[in-house]
């Protein structure tokens, strides 16, 4: 009887743990902390960056130096707490700056209006992707943003949560980024929209990925 009960225990410990674990996994959290050995122009504050930093490059590799996943934000960002009227402001690019710390979309916002200033050639953009939704802490969560800029007449992908430092490209076209993305976040994109604010706008429609190239 006692070995009964101390094999559902334990069965039960490492179904939740492991529940947990990959509930983390398929966050929009970095899978690896902050890099310090990365080389980055320093900056004393968010208009110094602005003066310094003239490409995407230097603003990712000052990403990977700082950013931190803020998960109690992002729980505070779900979609349960915006269906409830918890309001909750996406921070400006010179909170950011300071604070170091968000969300996916904190983060997008970051990289798409300090690039607007320092290379708007560039033409960057948000995209937003839906996935299938997971669980947080008892919240619903499939949103996530992040960034996109043009060079030599290709698209590139940054200033991800998940990937800080990282830049994706090139690609022809934004489907490609896709495809590649869904493999490597191991989560099905229902949707996804190239838009030029984060901020709700008149409802435009989402391309929907077809069915057949959803794995």
């Amino acid at each position: 009887m006692v070995r009964t009960v101390l094999l559902f225990i334990l069965c039960f410990v490492v179904g939740y743990t492991s529940g947990l674990h990959s509930s983390e996994v398929l966050t929009d959290a970095p899978k690896t902390p902050r890099d310090s050995s990365v080389l980055f122009k320093a900056a004393d504050s968010y208009e110094h960056a602005l003066q310094i930093w003239k490409t995407p490059e230097d603003l990712s590799a000052w990403l990977a130096a700082h950013f931190s996943y803020d998960t109690d934000r992002a729980v505070q960002l779900s979609e349960t707490q915006r269906i409830r009227k918890s309001v909750l402001t996406i921070y400006t690019p010179s909170q950011f700056f300071d604070r170091k710390a968000g969300v996916c979309v904190d983060l997008a916002r970051f990289g798409i209006e300090t690039l607007r200033h320092i290379d708007p050639q560039s033409q960057p953009r948000y995209l937003m992707i839906e996935f299938d939704p997971i669980q947080v802490s008892g919240n619903t969560i499939r949103l996530h943003w992040l960034a996109s800029f043009k060079r030599n007449g290709k698209t590139y992908f940054f200033a991800d949560s998940k990937r800080p430092g990282y830049i994706a490209g090139p690609y022809n076209e934004t489907r490609e980024f896709i495809d590649e993305y869904e493999q490597y976040r191991g989560r099905k994109i229902v949707a996804f929209q190239e838009l030029e604010s984060y901020q709700k706008q008149r409802r435009t429609p989402a391309q929907k990925r077809p069915a057949s190239q959803r794995p």
